[in-house]
């Protein structure tokens, strides 16, 4: 079947969309020269407000070509629960009780380690948080672990080369790090239930395989700059007083709800809006709820559903005429352009699949994860977070590609090789 006028116009835009979140830099000297519209030069260049405009754009086709009708029809059609949960959940998680219990597991179990503070302090929040993400879904892993490594080594005079790579590493080990549960990841939550995948399936057939993978990522990292990381030793000064365990374990309760309704667009915000007025209750216990951080992340999350709806007409082509091991290594490479989860989704429409072709496809979307910004739901609220510490408050995708490459090597190995 030919596609449409508006899936052409669709694949062209997002064409763009892609081309403009790796020339976001353009739009920054745009804004130091022409003072005078500077403010939308900003806008432009800001990678999470990318997919926005550029959705945007699209619906605004719509409305020309077909009506306000059609357009409508389009947005109701789509499923938006994704960047509502990746907000609720960011703010959550990123919230002063819960990032200083994450904390001080991480602390816990890096003295066990026989080896300098700020390498076993290191590794560890490489390897445990985005396993956690396993059990609290993947974008609160990426909160809590992009907040930890901000402020025990981002914010330190620390070399580009540890923060790309550190970035690679954490960006894939989010991606396949939750595979061990149907529910964390997202590009397995879109067929898990469709495929019947429970989690013993998963911890058997991925859970296991990816571990492995997460572990050998973060203990190369760390071998490679342990001289580095040595002298990150000293914890961050911290003057404030701990914050109480009833209100800890109030926000706990929070996280936990808010995880337990994620397919519940009313349950979870409804949660939200409670913690919201809770922290505010409590403030002198808070820090500054990252409500804007979270808002930009759903936007970019959202902007990227609308464009990427166009796109079933040459996605699933493509992937329905691959074989299993070519499946594997295409989905890894799509992913990166595309988004896991919209590949996985659009995989499962393919008709006649065999359990060979759904292996490939997941582990090949999880694989491709962490190369790109877009690559997965999480990486958006991991770059918002660490990307003031880069050199002009950006980081570089080719940085980042690079970064990740070895990382996903690693879980390719791991995936077709265990």
């Amino acid at each position: 079947m030919s596609p449409s006028t508006i899936e052409i116009i669709g694949a062209v835009l997002f064409g763009i969309a892609l081309i403009h979140t790796f020339s976001t830099k353009i739009f920054e000297r745009l804004a130091d020269r022409q003072t005078a519209h500077s403010g939308v030069w900003h806008i432009l260049a800001e990678v999470e407000a990318v997919f926005g405009f550029w959705a945007m754009i699209l619906i605004v086709f719509m409305l020309v070509l077909y009506g306000k009708p059609e357009a409508t029809r389009y947005l109701d059609s789509l499923n938006f629960t994704e960047p509502m949960f990746v907000f609720a959940i960011m703010v959550v998680a990123g919230s002063r009780p819960i990032l200083e219990l994450a904390l001080a597991l991480v602390n816990g179990l890096a003295r066990l380690l026989p080896i300098s503070h700020g390498a076993s302090f290191y590794v560890v929040t490489l390897i445990v948080v985005p396993l956690l993400g396993s059990f609290i879904t993947e974008p609160a892993a990426m909160t809590l672990a992009a907040f930890i490594l901000r402020d025990q080594y981002y914010k330190r005079d620390i070399s580009a080369r540890l923060k790309y790579a550190t970035l690679g590493v954490l960006f894939v080990n989010i991606s396949i790090g939750g595979v061990m549960t149907p529910y964390a990841a997202p590009p397995v939550l879109m067929v898990a239930g469709k495929w019947g995948w429970d989690l013993n399936f998963m911890f058997f057939h991925f859970g296991w395989k990816a571990a492995c993978a997460v572990v050998v990522n973060a203990v190369a990292a760390t071998l490679l700059f342990h001289k580095e990381l040595a002298g990150c030793s000293e914890n961050v000064p911290r003057e404030r007083a701990p914050v109480p365990l009833p209100i800890s374990i109030i926000s706990i309760l929070f996280l936990c709800g808010v995880v337990v309704f994620a397919h519940t667009p009313a349950a979870f915000i409804s949660l939200l809006l409670f913690f919201i007025g809770f922290a505010h209750a409590y403030e002198r216990h808070q820090d500054e709820l990252i409500l804007r951080e979270g808002l930009m992340v759903g936007f970019f999350l959202a902007g990227l559903i609308v464009l990427g709806g166009q796109q079933k007409w040459w996605l699933q082509d493509i992937l329905a005429g691959m074989n299993d091991l070519t499946l594997y290594f295409g989905a890894t490479a799509l992913t990166a352009i595309t988004d896991n989860a919209a590949l996985t989704y659009l995989g499962s429409l393919v008709d006649g699949i065999d359990d060979g072709f759904k292996y490939a496809l997941v582990a090949g979307a999880v694989t491709g994860g962490g190369l790109t910004v877009i690559a997965n739901a999480p990486n958006p609220a991991g770059y918002t977070i660490l990307r003031e510490h880069f050199a002009d408050g950006a980081i570089s995708p080719a940085g980042l590609l690079a970064a990740a490459a070895l990382p996903t090597l690693v879980a390719v190995c791991a995936f077709q090789l265990l």
